[in-house]
């Protein structure tokens, strides 16, 4: 018969609790709904509550978020914060959200004052309606301009023209959709990169979404990649700097005089960092559609440092076509029925993610 050594007993010992008890960072989904008194009040595991309302969550590890919806209704919450964000709006919760053994968990008056108000919720579990519409307002960006052609191809084809094209193509498509459309150039001409991202910010767009054709020395490379915010841009440098010019990023007329700059931080934070989350759900359903009906090689989603995308307060993304020093690829992009079916592609992955189906 084997007979384990005391060392060996221990490690089985530990890795069996470990397998009982889950890991201890991570929001365990479908834990019964029990009580825990914390903070010296009542608190109620979010997961199961969310489930039980039809609410859709996404927990983001890295930034310690989690974001609600349903319907047309979003809320943004962070571990260890009293604040929430309600379509947008600051509330200030009397105790913090926070984790428990590995669950995040709410206070018991959250449930009263965010869940049952304003997602109206029904329990037992009510029918999921799709979010329709999560976005309504976009601003599109063609790349370049004017002075500024962008990539230019062996065969004269300039990218400055490419992406105007196909950002007139994409409007009416989405206006179709119900969704108004704002663009940051009409014509040909040069737009600066700051003032593009402030024609979003200015007039509340629910997404940014530049157009732009690829150029590469190694001739042969080709196909379509989305970009967004990187990770490697600190959420918190960038709230720090917004907060300096002392404009709010959300409706603060719920709170009780002019927020402190280190509650503004705090706000433009959970602004940046949810806008990443979003960006690229958007940017993964874009791929998909156009990898489905433009039959392209996806490079990926990718993030960048991009000035334009960086200025955005909103969900931002960059959208490489295709790339004009590649000869099959500058061929295609002089046809105006692939234009179309590139903007009819971007229009779609957008009504995917804006409807509900991404």
């Amino acid at each position: 018969m084997y007979l384990m050594t005391k060392n060996a007993r221990r490690i089985f010992l530990v890795f069996f609790v470990l397998a009982l008890s889950g890991c201890a960072t991570t929001p365990k989904p479908g834990v019964p709904t029990v009580t825990y008194n914390l903070f010296g009040t009542t608190y109620l595991p979010l997961v199961p509550l969310c489930d039980a309302a039809g609410i859709s969550w996404q927990y983001d590890a890295v930034a310690n978020t989690v974001i609600l919806r349903k319907d047309a209704r979003q809320v943004n919450l962070r571990l260890g914060d009293k604040l929430v964000l309600v379509d947008g709006a600051p509330q200030q919760l009397e105790y913090p959200v926070d984790i428990y053994r590995g669950i995040i968990v709410v206070p018991a008056r959250f449930k009263e004052k965010i869940l049952d108000n304003v997602f109206k919720a029904v329990y037992p579990r009510a029918a999921v309606v799709p979010e329709f519409l999560k976005i309504k307002k976009i601003v599109l960006d063609p790349g370049h301009g004017g002075k500024m052609p962008g990539a230019i191809g062996k065969g004269g084809l300039r990218e400055k023209d490419v992406n105007l094209d196909i950002a007139k193509r994409l409007k009416k498509l989405l206006e179709a959709q119900g969704i108004e459309v704002i663009l940051t150039r009409a014509y040909d001409k040069d737009v600066p990169l700051a003032k593009r991202a402030k024609i979003a910010n200015d007039t509340n767009a629910g997404l940014f979404l530049s157009i732009h054709s690829n150029a590469n020395r190694v001739r042969k490379l080709k196909g379509f990649e989305v970009y967004y915010v990187s990770p490697s841009l600190s959420d918190n440098q960038r709230a720090a700097s917004a907060a300096e010019t002392g404009r709010l990023p959300v409706d603060a007329s719920s709170l009780a005089g002019r927020p402190s700059k280190d509650l503004q931080v705090i706000l433009w934070e959970m602004v940046y960092t949810s806008g990443r989350a979003e960006s690229i759900e958007i940017a993964r359903a874009i791929c998909r559609d156009a990898e489905r009906n433009l039959g392209v090689a996806i490079l990926g989603i990718k993030g960048a440092r991009f000035e334009v995308l960086k200025k955005a307060n909103m969900p931002a993304i960059l959208v490489e076509v295709g790339f004009v020093s590649n000869r099959d690829e500058e061929r295609k992009l002089k046809n105006g029925f692939y234009r179309q079916q590139i903007a009819e592609a971007i229009a779609q992955g957008v009504q995917d993610y804006s409807g509900g189906r991404s």
